[in-house]
């Protein structure tokens, strides 16, 4: 094989990696963010507490269980903990 077709492949491949990394991790952070505006839309405008914020990081990571067990016992109703939950995952 030439250099110079190796040296195009990884180059490609590089791109690649590095420009699903970067689409991925926007996603992520919009499906906390969902998370958390669900239970702000319950404290009609009240911030959610750092409680909240890693509850719904909980629920990112695949966890509902702990997620919606994190969420009511920040004060939010188990109706919205659960949709909100849900809604981490995507």
């Amino acid at each position: 094989m030439r250099t110079s077709t190796r040296i195009a492949g990884v180059l490609t491949g590089l791109t690649l990696a590095l420009g699903g990394a970067a689409l991925t991790a926007p996603a992520a952070h919009a499906d906390v963010t969902a998370c958390i505006n669900q239970v702000e839309r319950e404290l009609q405008g009240g911030e959610a507490p750092e409680s909240v914020r890693t509850a719904c990081h909980t629920g990112l990571s695949g966890n509902h269980a702990e997620c919606v067990s994190g969420l009511t016992k920040s004060g939010v109703t188990d109706g919205t903990a659960v949709t909100a939950c849900k809604v981490s995952l995507g």
